[in-house]
């Protein structure tokens, strides 16, 4: 409401000055464009923070029919995209905002990002490699991390991790990252301080519950964490447990595991239950 006040404000303003000013018409009409390019620029905002992803995805589309080679709309598409989690659509997006005048080192990123999305590692390592030195941002470092990651290049990864981690306010995403890194390479004790850390930052992360599971039952401790969870969660967890036992020949353990994920669960748990009755025939 504030804004169709202001709006009706400014309008009313316009007209009133155009009574008694030569070229009236001009006049009214600049103010109209200087009131449409207001409106436009807000509209584009909330479509990449509030709106739907697929709304502001026909948004962008549309507005760039009229001016398709505006670099906002066709970055605030690029986004959109990602947001949409339609990557393979995002990659083509970002590079037409890299052919564009005025794009930028961080639409280089953006196209990393996508490219990483849809695991295209080398061309988001090119891409990376295009990217001045002299840009030291959070992103930039936590994709020279995932790169770094892919092609095995560890102390690499843990220098662009330890970096990241200290250039956000929100480092839990990372800390996550960084652990399953560790994991992967099997070191499960490292891996399980890493999600430990992520979740004293953000104790909702459920990706970083499991993979805290995954590091201690690969360490051969069958014990829930003393962490923040729910019911649901409680099971799913002792679920994740239960098949880490098992994969590693404790099939006793597995299945007990299983009964007390199965008993957890609010409602049917569809998946524990199918994995114990297949444990428990053989």
């Amino acid at each position: 409401m504030r804004h169709t006040g202001l709006f009706s404000a400014f309008v009313a303003g316009a007209l009133a000055l155009s009574a008694c000013a030569p070229g009236n018409d001009e006049t009214v009409e600049r103010a109209f464009q200087d009131v449409n390019v207001i409106d436009e620029s807000n509209l584009n905002d909330v479509m990449l923070t509030v709106a739907d992803p697929n709304e502001a995805v026909v948004h962008f589309q549309r507005t760039l029919t009229a001016s398709p080679d505006r670099v906002d709309l066709q970055r605030g598409l690029a986004i959109s995209l990602v947001r949409a989690k339609r990557y393979s659509e995002a990659v083509p997006a970002w590079k037409r905002v890299l052919t564009l005048e005025n794009s930028t080192n961080e639409d280089q990123l953006g196209l990393a990002d996508a490219l990483i999305r849809v695991n295209d590692w080398k061309g988001a390592e090119d891409t990376l490699n295009k990217i001045p030195p002299t840009l030291e941002t959070f992103q930039r470092y936590r994709l020279e991390a995932m790169v770094a990651d892919a092609n095995e290049d560890w102390k690499r990864a843990d220098s662009f991790y330890e970096i990241a981690t200290g250039l956000t306010t929100r480092p839990a995403k990372v800390m996550n990252n960084w652990g399953y890194s560790k994991l992967a390479r099997g070191d499960y004790a490292a891996a399980e301080r890493l999600f430990g850390d992520a979740l004293r930052q953000d104790p909702s992360l459920f990706t970083a519950k499991n993979n805290l599971v995954l590091a201690r039952g690969a360490q051969r401790n069958y014990v829930l964490p003393v962490i923040p969870m729910d019911q649901r969660e409680q099971a799913e967890l002792l679920h994740t447990l239960a098949l880490t036992a098992v994969k590693q020949g404790d099939v006793k353990k597995g299945e007990s595991l299983l009964r007390e994920a199965v008993a957890t669960h609010p409602q049917y748990f569809e998946a524990a239950a199918k994995a114990l009755d297949a444990l428990e025939n053989g």
